[in-house]
């Protein structure tokens, strides 16, 4: 298990007052309405879109693809939940959302289907959001 004086790279820790919840509002019941559903869409259009792939004869050509819609998902639930709730940790949930939806999207992108335009179309927007949000850190 690594903590935060261990993490490799530029690692920049926890924001300020983590240890003590200096961090949540009080009473606070739904925070940022409007970003949690665009964030709950692209799980939901990235799940359908992994599950929709499965079942194609070309999901053996569509790996890369298919390993981003389930970590776009996957962060987009974790995200959602964190800004949901005013988390501090909501707006670094963030940043990583922002970059793994933009890697999906732009995977999407590359594939001709309807499916695959939309779920860039999604991604994309829903990368956008969370980059703006993050950016007020």
């Amino acid at each position: 298990m690594m903590y935060p004086n261990q993490m490799p790279g530029n690692w920049k820790g926890c924001p300020p007052g983590y240890m003590n919840n200096a961090g949540y509002p009080m009473g606070a019941h739904y925070q940022n309405e409007a970003l949690v559903k665009t964030i709950q869409n692209c799980e939901a259009t990235c799940e359908h879109m992994n599950e929709h792939l499965k079942k194609q004869p070309s999901c053996d050509q569509r790996g890369r693809q298919m390993m981003l819609l389930r970590d776009c998902a996957d962060i987009c639930g974790l995200t959602a939940v964190y800004v949901a709730r005013g988390s501090m940790f909501a707006k670094y949930a963030a940043a990583l959302c922002a970059c793994i939806c933009q890697a999906c999207g732009q995977e999407c992108a590359r594939f001709p289907d309807q499916m695959s335009q939309n779920c860039a179309m999604v991604c994309l927007h829903c990368a956008q959001e969370c980059s703006a949000f993050a950016g007020s850190m």
